[in-house]
């Protein structure tokens, strides 16, 4: 199944001004890099991927339509799964977007 484009064009508008932006196919989804650091990706099944940090992880998971993030049978920490019916409106998507990106600038440039 292939990447919702409907999804990974609005995630393009809300990134388009951010500098070090980078796109790159990973983990069967489309992945959005801020100076070579994963911020969010869009998934196969129109969810999205968060990278925030693990202090805000627990917090974050009482909201709906928000999960941990799941791989291989193994949660991984610091990362957020946000179900379509989370990012329906831009403000929703937004929101979520904002937070990766700021999180991956945050981090050492790769």
């Amino acid at each position: 199944m292939p990447v919702d484009p409907d999804l990974v064009d609005r995630i393009r508008e809300l990134t388009a001004t951010e500098a070090g932006l980078d796109e790159k196919r990973m983990f069967g989804g489309l992945a959005f890099l801020v100076n070579g650091n994963m911020a969010v990706a869009a998934t196969r099944d129109g969810a999205l991927m968060v990278r925030v940090a693990r202090a805000d992880s627990a917090k974050l998971l009482q909201r709906d339509h928000v999960e941990p993030m799941v791989m291989g049978g193994r949660e991984m920490r610091g990362w957020l799964r946000i179900a379509g019916p989370g990012l329906r409106t831009t403000r929703q998507l937004q929101s979520w977007v904002a937070r990766g990106v700021d999180y991956a600038k945050s981090l050492p440039a790769k």
